[in-house]
C-alpha cells in the first residue's frame, strides 16, 4: 500500500503511531505477531534533532545511508541517547568501513567479500580493545536483477554467505533487499517472497542460523510483512519529505 499524501503530516508521535499501526495490520493479515517486525527509522538527510524527536516518542533503531552523516549524528546524540541502535543500510565503499565497524551496530548492505573482510578486521574484539559485540550483518541481494542496484546475485549468494559466516567479529543475521518499485500488491510481494526463499535455502542447505529479512519501505511495507519481513526500513512516512542533500 502506498501511503496517502498526508501520511507524513503531523508530529513525530503521530507519524510513528501511523506506521506502527500499518505494521500491526499487515502482521495480523499474515497471521503473525507484530512484535516479530522491527521498525527501522531511516533518518538519512535528517538532522540529529529529528532523530532525537523520534527517540523521545519511543523509537530506538535508526538507519543511515551515508557514513560521515551517521557518525556525526551518533556523536551529537550519544550523551542524551546512549542506547540507540544504529544500522548502516547504504552502499559501503572499502575506504569507509573503519568508521562503520567502529560505530554502527548493524550493516545491511554487504554484497562482496572484501568489504566483509575489512569490517571483520576493523571490528576487533574486547581482548584487542575493540568493539564489545559482533557487528550484526545482512547480505544485500539484487533480487530484481536491476543493473543499477547494488547487491549480490542470487546465484552468487550461497558462496558469499558461506564465507561471511566464517569471519570473526561479524554475525551473519540474514538478507536485505531493495526490489524495483511496484504499485500492485502482488507485484510488490513477489520479490520479497523470493528473498525469503533464498534465506530459507541458506538455512536448509548450509545450516546457517539466519533470522532476519530486512525488506520493505514506506510504500511497500505491507507486502514485505506479508512475506516475512523482520525489519522494515521506513523513512518518508516517519520523517516527511527528504531535504535535498548537499553535495559532498
Amino acid at each position: 500500500m502506498i501511503p496517502d499524501p498526508d501520511d507524513s503530516a503531523g508530529d513525530p508521535a503521530e507519524r510513528l503511531r501511523r506506521v506502527r499501526l500499518r505494521i500491526e495490520q499487515a502482521a495480523r493479515a499474515a497471521g503473525r505477531d507484530a512484535a516479530e517486525v522491527r521498525l527501522l527509522a531511516v533518518s538519512k538527510t535528517f538532522g540529529a534533532e529529528a532523530v532525537a524527536a523520534m527517540a523521545r516518542c519511543g523509537q530506538t533503531e535508526f538507519g543511515e545511508n551515508y557514513v560521515q552523516e551517521g557518525v556525526a549524528k551518533m556523536a551529537a546524540l550519544r550523551a542524551e541517547w546512549p542506547t540507540l541502535c544504529w544500522h548502516f543500510i547504504g552502499p559501503l565503499q572499502s575506504n569507509k568501513t573503519r568508521d562503520v565497524a567502529a560505530g554502527f551496530d548493524w550493516v545491511h548492505s554487504i554484497d562482496r567479500l572484501s568489504v566483509a573482510q575489512r569490517l571483520s578486521a576493523q571490528r576487533g574484539s574486547p581482548a584487542q580493545g575493540g568493539a564489545p559485540a559482533p557487528l550484526q550483518v545482512c547480505l544485500q541481494v539484487n533480487v530484481s536483477g536491476e543493473a543499477s542496484k547494488s547487491g549480490v546475485s542470487p546465484e552468487q549468494l550461497p558462496g558469499l554467505a558461506r564465507e561471511v559466516a566464517r569471519l570473526p567479529g561479524l554475525r551473519l543475521r540474514g538478507l536485505m533487499g531493495i526490489p524495483a518499485p511496484a504499485v500492485d500488491l502482488a507485484a510488490q510481494r513477489a520479490p520479497f517472497a523470493r528473498l525469503r526463499e533464498l534465506r530459507d535455502q541458506l538455512v536448509a542447505h548450509q545450516g546457517l542460523a539466519l533470522d532476519t529479512l530486512s525488506m520493505g519501505m514506506s510504500a511497500d511495507l505491507e507486502a514485505a510483512v506479508l512475506e516475512g519481513a523482520t525489519i522494515v526500513r521506513v523513512g518518508s512516512a516517519l520523517f516527511g519529505e527528504r531535504p535535498r542533500r548537499a553535495a559532498p
